[in-house]
């Protein structure tokens, strides 16, 4: 819980940044090759989030990491984060600072689960057509689940539409349970 209103702070403090200078896209960007380039790796997280090790060894591995690829108002606010002991929070932030800046643009996000992954022809077909229901710019967050067996599963908001082979399979046998 506490995580989650320091994650908010943070994340809200370098919004209203990239708001006033008008660089939502660039600040998602930076934060973006962030998460993906250090804290989606499970080693690098548990270095972030290891209090034995020194800020400056935290502090130099990210700049060796980011110099020159990140804007240096991303680089200075990871540096606070290190010198505030925030640094193990970061994919919190980052997830919020999303959530904030979708919000901001207008844009939906809609998780698609599949069995098998979408060729771009299908993800831009769907997103059209999502775009088209809600009347609203949509981003697809995806996800795989062989579970499913084929066929999607989109949520938006709380919304879910279970166009999954085992969604169907499931109402088929429900069905066939209340008719016997």
């Amino acid at each position: 819980m506490l995580n989650i209103q320091l994650a908010t702070k943070y994340a809200r403090a370098i919004f209203e940044l990239a708001q006033e200078e008008n660089n939502l896209d660039g600040y998602d960007k930076d934060l973006g090759k962030i998460q993906s380039d250090v804290f989606d790796i499970p080693d690098a997280v548990k270095f972030f989030q290891n209090p034995l090790v020194p800020h400056q060894a935290k502090k130099d591995l990210l700049k060796k990491a980011f110099d020159g690829e990140i804007s240096d108002t991303t680089m200075n606010f990871l540096m606070l984060l290190v010198d505030k002991s925030r640094i193990g929070i970061f994919s919190e932030i980052y997830e919020i600072f999303t959530a904030l800046k979708n919000t901001a643009q207008g844009i939906l996000v809609a998780d698609v689960t599949y069995a098998f992954p979408l060729s771009k022809t299908q993800e831009t077909q769907l997103t059209k057509k999502l775009a088209a229901v809600t009347g609203r710019k949509v981003k697809i967050r995806k996800h795989e689940d062989k579970s499913i067996l084929g066929g999607l599963i989109v949520t938006i908001g709380d919304k879910r539409i279970d166009g999954s082979a085992a969604g169907r399979l499931r109402s088929l046998k429900s069905s066939m349970t209340v008719n016997a």
